[in-house]
């Protein structure tokens, strides 16, 4: 079908698509990109730490096992947990800024340096850290104790106050100051607001001096913040919370779910890339609800919850009708095409599928690329939010293959596993309709070109 000819994707082309592919290419929804994806390696390894605390819990035989041995050294190995997710917001804030300043220093032509914007986005955070009150008309911090949730001391200082906030905690706050710092370091750039050193002088000299002035420009504009915030009894933590976490409990419900699943494959159909746009934006929600749930909150939408239960295959949650396709199939081309990508589709990976078939722009495949996720979607959402799966407490790479992610994401529950099988059928289903419709189509049109040229 010609796409100019249908009206659906024609309207969508020119009122939906412009926006939508403007977003992509904004800088911070790169960057931001970037960050959730330097820190994956950190979130796994942490998360895995947490997985040995909960082994016990979903194999009770090895409880025995367990007291007499791991548990002895708990304090030993969870300092990778402490040193990776309990420095997670860091890491965000570190990456975003050294990738934001990246981007516009290539695409502005500017004499910015990645490093520095790494760590000026670093001295902003760090500056957000302590939590301040007014006493009598002094500027006091607030001293607390840094536990974790069995009570014993995590690490670090025992009356350091705001450690805590390096974590999950901090993501919000560690994105924005590394926005801010950047941006600041790029208007005193702009303006020359920078000691320029003799060309004599090493590099690694020069592009320290280079940031002085912007070092002393972002403590300023942060105190200025900061202080503000202090004096009317708050501060920045607790003002981007409300926001932010206003979003995060939307996120949380069965509806918001709904929206994100969406979106991801709307933006999809229209040949953009919908998890790299949208995943810029929940991608730092799920990794806190996950660490957050490690402590006791019961938050459905965490970690890899999207691979491990909604579009396993790869979006559209498409690994039912690949395996169909790979062997009943009647056309050549789904045949050879199905067969290429069925290894992949066992680890979410289906661009040959999304692309080959195609999908993105076919108006027969669009519908069930989008609907069968939001009915994966829904099942686990249920199933996790009433209590007959368990909730997801560990990061587990989003390639990990069926069942397996979501059996030791969720700290060994097998319903989690069996849960992620049911919606891999429940998605055939509504894959199935269309998708030979669309193969008889196909064997049609080949059937038609072998006899013409017969002729």
């Amino acid at each position: 079908m010609n796409i100019e000819n249908n009206k659906i994707i024609k309207f969508m082309n020119e009122h939906l698509l412009g926006p939508m592919g403007k977003m992509a290419n904004f800088r911070f929804v790169r960057a931001i990109m970037a960050a959730g994806l330097a820190s994956i390696p950190f979130t796994i390894v942490g998360s895995m730490m947490l997985v040995l605390n909960v082994i016990p819990m979903a194999f009770p035989q090895l409880q025995g096992i367990w007291n007499a041995s791991f548990v002895h050294f708990t304090p030993l190995y969870m300092t990778i947990n402490y040193a990776s997710m309990g420095a997670l917001a860091l890491y965000f804030n570190i990456v975003l800024g050294y990738e934001y300043t990246k981007i516009i220093a290539t695409e502005e032509k500017l004499n910015m340096t990645p490093m520095n914007g790494a760590l000026l986005s670093m001295f902003a955070f760090f500056m957000t850290l302590p939590e301040l009150v007014v006493k009598n008309g002094t500027v006091e911090v607030i001293s607390k104790a840094v536990k974790d949730g069995a009570g014993t001391v995590s690490g670090f200082s025992v009356t350091s106050s705001g450690l805590n906030r390096l974590g999950t905690a901090g993501i919000f706050v560690g994105i924005i100051m590394a926005v801010l710092a950047v941006k600041l370091y790029q208007l005193a750039v702009k303006h020359n607001w920078v000691i320029k050193m003799p060309p004599q002088v090493p590099t690694g000299v020069a592009n320290a001096f280079t940031a002085l002035i912007p070092a002393f420009l972002v403590g300023f504009v942060v105190v200025i913040i900061e202080g503000l915030l202090v004096f009317v009894g708050t501060d920045i933590f607790n003002v981007i919370a409300l926001p932010f976490s206003f979003v995060t409990n939307l996120t949380n419900t069965w509806l918001g779910i709904l929206v994100i699943v969406f979106l991801v494959h709307f933006l999809w159909v229209m040949g953009i890339h919908g998890a790299n746009i949208i995943g810029a934006f929940y991608t730092p929600i799920a990794l806190a609800n996950f660490a957050a749930n490690y402590k006791g909150a019961h938050y459905v939408f965490a970690g890899e919850f999207m691979n491990m239960f909604v579009i396993i295959g790869g979006s559209g949650a498409t690994l039912g009708i690949v395996i169909w396709m790979a062997f009943r199939a009647r056309s050549a081309q789904l045949k050879v095409l199905s067969r290429t990508a069925i290894v992949p589709a066992f680890f979410n990976i289906n661009e040959p599928i999304v692309f080959g078939c195609p999908i993105v722009y076919n108006p027969i495949l669009m519908f069930p690329f989008i609907l069968a996720p939001m009915v994966t979607a829904t099942t686990s959402y249920w199933a996790i939010k009433l209590g007959l799966v368990g909730k997801v407490i560990a990061q587990m790479p989003w390639p990990s293959p069926l069942g397996i992610g979501a059996f030791i994401g969720t700290g060994g529950d097998w319903k989690a596993a069996v849960l992620a099988v049911i919606n891999v059928f429940l998605a055939f289903l509504v894959w199935y309709p269309l998708m030979k419709m669309y193969d008889n189509k196909l064997l049609a049109q080949e059937k038609a070109n072998q006899t013409s040229e017969q002729k």
